[in-house]
């Protein structure tokens, strides 16, 4: 899925800067034109808001609440980067519902959704946390530029010069369609902490897999911290240092 010789490469597309080894012009202007499917659906995010979280419980929902595919297959592999280099052959073997992900802008992505029933479920966090935790991603990242002390990066965060754009484009460009795409769930990282079921609920709802019993209660507590953070198909232990 990386290319290791590609670690301080900086692909720019669009006028936003995107980590060289996972991906290339090529697999951004497949993203441009990727045909979604009805049955698809997509999970959008600017990053650290809450993409693994989401992913995980999406598996679950779709699985009533079957930990078996989250604990076998890793989640690059059942909810794949819709934009990242090599991401295109899986996605084109996968059969029936697909999980996609993306941290792709709604600008870029808006003529390859215009017309399709995906379903969409936009992740928002708060700037605040964003930014720190984006910060020290950055230092243990190698695949990303060194962010030297926090002002900096935290001015470069402002400006929307970091790798995936401005999180305050990223955001209104996504929370602004309410109105044209109708199957847009907008949900935000804060509202899953404080209230999981409720969030769970709702997420199974606009998936049409409301779960009940023991379903509802094993989604619970297969995407809950501790259990996501013993999970080899989640925490990236498998990853090469």
């Amino acid at each position: 899925m990386t290319d290791m010789a590609r670690l301080d490469v900086t692909e720019t597309f669009h006028h936003i800067a995107f980590p060289g080894h996972i991906h290339t012009q090529d697999s951004l202007n497949y993203a441009l034109h990727f045909q979604f499917q009805d049955r698809d659906t997509v999970i959008a995010t600017y990053p650290k808001s809450g993409t693994t979280w989401m992913q995980e419980i999406v598996t679950l929902v779709k699985n009533r609440g079957d930990p078996q595919l989250s604990k076998t297959v890793p989640n690059w592999a059942r909810a794949p980067w819709l934009e990242q280099h090599g991401s295109a052959k899986v996605l084109e073997a996968t059969q029936g519902d697909r999980i996609i992900t993306t941290h792709l802008p709604y600008n870029l992505l808006s003529s390859a959704l215009q017309g399709s029933k995906a379903k969409v479920i936009y992740v928002a966090r708060n700037p605040k946390d964003v930014a720190v935790s984006y910060y020290h991603f950055h230092k243990m990242a190698k695949f990303l530029p060194e962010p030297n002390s926090f002002d900096e990066f935290l001015n470069s965060f402002l400006k929307g010069s970091v790798s995936y754009g401005s999180w305050f484009d990223h955001v209104k460009g996504w929370t602004s369609q309410a109105g044209v795409l109708a199957n847009v769930l907008y949900i935000s990282y804060e509202e899953m902490w404080l209230d999981l079921q409720g969030s769970v609920e709702r997420i199974s709802s606009f998936l049409q897999c409301p779960l009940v019993g023991e379903e509802l209660t094993n989604s619970l507590r297969h995407c809950s911290f501790s259990s996501m953070s013993d999970n080899a198909m989640v925490n990236y232990t498998q990853n090469p240092k």
